[in-house]
């Protein structure tokens, strides 16, 4: 076991080192100049500007320097905010993102092992057919079409009771990440119901289950205990990429319900051509979810006997 985490934290650190080079050439392939946007810029000022962001180097040097301060955990101070660090954003803007995210996360993966659960149950019948059928609109129906609608519907609802019962957009208690956390994990939720589905009627037929039907087990502990821990082994291996979906989701979510994420700022980075921003919170993410991928494998290793048997042998 301890030869297989090794590998994958190896890969993670290659993945990581992919992401950074591919973000840096990227942002020095896009057309413009970060510096034009400033006003009453003399050469006297924008001199200085290059050689604080290092700006006045050749690419390969700034690559090298890029990547050195990238080790060191300092990505650099922002373009267009200013006397800020790109660490201070991340620090302030990614505890409201994670929030958001965990909470999201959590609505989509008990979702959908119930609903998944529910759909295996009453298979071609009635709950089937109509949690199915709602499943297929939440993979269909984009994140931001969802936040506005769920916006309207939350306004119709406070000028119909007469007062605030959900507030529309902004950040604080409970209430506020209530309704965009289900907007941002619906289609996970969705996505994992489908996957809880298929997997419970796999495991149903296999040959475990009639072993024990003909021993006499009742069929609540045969559900419970065997039929719902087998099947939520794929969910598990699957929430990796989920917190990914969820993740880059949140961007379009952050912006409609003015969230004050680090999506909100990545975007904003991105119309304002501030390349360092846009590097910092890029390699920032993908390492996060490097490390999420890593770490549900890790799980999913403890779990399941058979990978610490391949990694064995």
């Amino acid at each position: 076991m301890l030869v297989y985490i090794l590998k994958r934290l190896g890969t993670g650190v290659i993945t990581i080192w992919f992401i950074a080079t591919a973000t840096f050439t990227g942002m020095h392939m896009v057309p413009g100049d970060p510096l034009t946007t400033e006003r009453g810029m003399t050469d006297n000022i924008r001199e200085n500007l290059e050689r604080q962001y290092g700006l006045d180097k050749p690419v390969i040097e700034q690559y090298f320097l890029y990547m050195g301060n990238m080790l060191q955990g300092d990505f650099g101070l922002s373009f267009t905010e200013e006397n800020r660090r790109v660490n201070d954003i991340i620090r302030e803007s990614f505890p409201v993102s994670a929030t958001l995210g965990v909470l999201s996360l959590f609505f989509a993966t008990m979702g959908g092992i119930l609903w998944g659960a529910l759909t295996a149950i009453y298979r071609n019948r009635l709950p089937d057919i109509i949690i199915m059928f709602l499943v297929v609109l939440g993979i269909s129906v984009p994140s931001f079409v969802l936040a506005g609608l769920s916006q309207f519907l939350i306004l119709n609802l406070n000028q119909t009771m007469g007062r605030s019962i959900l507030p529309v957009a902004g950040w604080g208690g409970f209430e506020y990440m209530l309704i965009p956390s289900l907007v941002l994990g619906l289609s996970t939720m969705a996505y994992l119901t489908r996957l809880m589905r298929s997997s419970m009627l796999e495991i149903a037929n296999s040959d475990f289950i009639r072993t024990a039907k003909s021993k006499g087990l009742s069929t609540q502990r045969i559900f419970i205990s065997h039929q719902l821990r087998n099947a939520i082994l794929p969910v598990i291996t699957v929430l990796g990429p989920s917190i990914a979906i969820i993740t880059t989701g949140s961007f379009v979510v952050e912006i409609v319900f003015a969230i004050p994420g680090l999506g909100r700022y990545f975007v904003q980075a991105v119309a304002q051509l501030d390349y360092t921003v846009i590097m910092g919170t890029t390699v920032f993410f993908g390492s996060f979810l490097v490390l999420m991928v890593i770490l549900v494998d890790i799980i999913y290793g403890f779990i399941d006997p058979r990978i610490r048997v391949q990694a064995a042998k």
